[in-house]
């Protein structure tokens, strides 16, 4: 019998967009979880699968598009804050260095953030851009999760050594990794029950 679902979506509402450190941002009591990530890495297509929508988190055929932080209230229960992908070689170097003070400046200034999801692409070591991302976490203290997307690119008898080689080469514990499929749906239970626990939320 299947287990059941950790985060099941009663409601859903996207509250806005974040353009700049001191711009709009919800005012909401509730607690944030933030999502990160390199352009390309899967960001979207892991929020879909999370939240059981096909196209609520736009998929976008040209990495580096998204500008912005988008905020998206689930379930009148927590904020979810889908940071804008990072690392996409073609993107211009001024907007890249709008995204720096617009990404940090949201993580340092987030009372109600409980924690971050740092997405990585399970067929590839992290790149500078991802250990910078981590070092900056590490150093920010907020509980991060690391998810090791595209799983399901890799053969199933590698995927145990493929995912502890991503902990090691991250410098994470190997617990603090989920292998995630957005086209499978593997990990996406392991996710969710993570972020009600980084929420508090045991309704």
């Amino acid at each position: 019998m299947a287990g059941l679902d950790p985060l099941v979506i009663r409601s859903l509402e996207f509250l806005g967009g974040m353009a700049g450190a001191e711009g709009w941002r919800p005012e909401t009591k509730l607690p944030e979880v933030a999502f990160a990530g390199r352009s390309n890495v899967g960001k979207s297509s892991l929020i879909n699968k999370l939240i059981h929508r096909k196209k609520f988190a736009r998929v976008s055929n040209t990495p580096g598009r998204t500008r912005e932080i988008n905020f998206f209230e689930v379930n009148k229960k927590f904020v979810l804050a889908d940071l804008p992908g990072y690392g996409y070689a073609r993107v211009s170097k001024e907007r890249k260095a709008a995204w720096r003070p617009l990404i940090e400046g949201y993580l340092r200034g987030s009372p109600s953030l409980r924690g971050i999801v740092q997405l990585l692409d399970a067929r590839h070591s992290p790149s500078v851009d991802d250990l910078q991302m981590l070092d900056f976490l590490a150093k920010l203290g907020t509980p991060t999760i690391i998810v090791a997307t595209k799983i399901d690119k890799i053969a199933p008898s590698q995927r145990a050594d493929r995912v502890e080689q991503l902990a090691r080469e991250a410098g994470v514990d190997l617990d603090q990794v989920i292998p995630f499929s957005a086209v499978s749906g593997t990990g996406r239970d392991e996710l969710a029950a993570a972020i009600v626990g980084l929420i508090g939320d045991r309704s």
